[in-house]
């Protein structure tokens, strides 16, 4: 099993999957659209929203996140799409290097709330908000830290 970050978009889907997989250099990248599979004639959709992300998915450097479009017509159901700090995807990378880069891609457009520097809880971290609004930590050495942290309480 894995768990697998999901994203939801107000019709700017396409636009942040190109994003992502230059970004992360995808090594894969998946998508449909809602009009590539039959539509039920009772609820038809618009021309836009036949052009929207129905499910995706970008693979990198052995992880994966996954996005789609929520559809003018659905909102009555999920409610509308609100930008906040509830959910931030962490990417813990021991490569530095590959950290720097990832971290400089998703910055371009966006908002760096903490630079990546050393800090107690690790060699490399930072935060960032993409152009998308999408949150990011970026951890060199989570899981080494927290082997430490639970070790010593032992």
């Amino acid at each position: 099993m894995s768990a697998i970050a999901y994203l939801n978009f107000d019709g700017v889907a396409e636009q942040a999957i190109a994003f992502y997989a230059e970004a992360f250099m995808a090594t894969e990248v998946k998508k449909v659209k809602f009009k590539d599979f039959p539509q039920d004639p009772n609820y038809p959709l618009t021309e836009n929203e036949l052009n929207m992300i129905m499910e995706s998915s970008i693979a990198f450097a052995g992880g994966k996140i996954m996005a789609s479009d929520i559809l003018p017509s659905m909102k009555g159901v999920t409610g509308e799409l609100v930008k906040g700090n509830n959910v931030w995807i962490s990417l813990v990378i021991e490569d530095e290097q590959k950290l720097e880069q990832y971290f400089k891609h998703l910055s371009v457009g966006g908002h760096v709330v903490m630079p990546l520097s050393a800090t107690p809880w690790s060699s490399c971290f930072g935060l960032l908000v993409d152009k998308f609004g999408v949150s990011w930590k970026f951890n060199r050495d989570a899981d080494r830290f927290l082997d430490q942290v639970l070790s010593n309480k032992s």
